[in-house]
């Protein structure tokens, strides 16, 4: 009798699925072009991985080029080069995650305190705008505003007894200054929409709770919102960690100047170098595969982590 049960309740749960697929069919039917997207345009991409182990030759195809192993890894880790690369991509990811994590957290908590709906709205679109500009036209803008003698810059501080003819665009010194300053303007805003929905998920309850104890705004903003959206904060931290070996190609590759260089040229710009412009093809598949490596193996550690010290994780 147990023996003619089993396969009827090991079935049961597929029933179960199906039945549940079946009822929400339109929802599946709206995430279908999703999962499309990433098929064709992530995992069946991925099959090109294979030219980092291969030596490519157009007559042959991917398939039918000769191996040669380990021999692009090997390369690109011997190369005088590498150092440098690694260095100045794990500097300006580290900036931009670390240093830039506050920001759009600190701008959702400020529009959470605005009373005044037409104000909050008309900031809200002036600060989600940036992020719809294009890299092309942001660079161009602060070569405008950053240009020797005729820029906006310059010419505030020739008018205060300045100099006013420093080349900011050229100037190492500079360069960090002007990465992140413009990373920070085109990205805030939009960055900030995730946190304020996180907090407009939070019990209204427990506000109307701390000010009957007398607490005060900042009293509620550290002891009610911010562990409210902190599993929030921690997912798209372990997200943005799949990412830190990538810098960001269009930012860097149109700020960098002959002057940045040693500060600018990261793995990005010169995976793009050495493969499109280079035609090393297999090389530059190498290069690009270990970003993803690296960054695979991070987010599955700071996943176990995030799950063993707080029971947020993304699986």
């Amino acid at each position: 009798m147990k023996q003619s049960t089993l396969p009827q309740k090991m079935n049961e749960p597929q029933s179960t699925l199906w039945k549940s697929v079946l009822r929400h069919r339109y929802l599946y039917f709206m995430l279908l072009p999703c999962i499309l997207f990433f098929i064709i345009f992530a995992y069946i991409p991925m099959g090109g991985l294979l030219l980092a182990f291969k030596e490519y030759k157009f007559n042959k195809g991917i398939m039918g080029s000769p191996w040669v192993g380990l021999e692009y890894f090997k390369t690109f880790f011997n190369s005088y080069q590498s150092r440098d690369l690694i260095k100045n991509t794990l500097i300006i990811s580290g900036m931009k995650l670390f240093l830039y994590l506050p920001f759009p957290i600190i701008l959702a908590l400020m529009f959470n305190e605005v009373r005044s709906k037409w104000f909050k709205n008309v900031s809200q679109s002036v600060l989600y705008l940036p992020h719809f500009i294009s890299w092309v036209v942001v660079v161009g803008l602060l070569q405008r505003i950053l240009a020797p003698d005729t820029g906006l810059m310059n010419q505030v501080i020739s008018n205060m007894g300045g100099d006013g003819s420093t080349f900011f665009m050229m100037e190492p010194g500079y360069f960090y200054q002007i990465m992140f300053g413009s990373h920070l303007w085109k990205s805030i805003g939009w960055d900030s929409i995730i946190y304020m929905a996180a907090i407009s998920g939070v019990n209204p309850d427990m506000y109307e709770a701390a000010k009957i104890d007398g607490a005060n705004k900042f009293r509620e903003v550290w002891n009610i919102t911010l562990p409210s959206i902190t599993p929030t904060i921690v997912i798209l931290f372990i997200l943005s960690l799949g990412s830190i070996l990538s810098a960001g190609f269009d930012q860097l590759y149109l700020l960098r100047t002959p002057g940045n260089m040693q500060l600018s040229d990261i793995l990005d710009t010169y995976i793009i170098r050495v493969g499109l412009q280079g035609g090393q093809y297999g090389y530059a598949t190498a290069v690009g595969m270990l970003q993803g490596l690296i960054g695979l193996i991070l987010v599955v550690l700071a996943n176990r982590i995030s799950r063993k010290v707080s029971d947020t994780s993304l699986w």
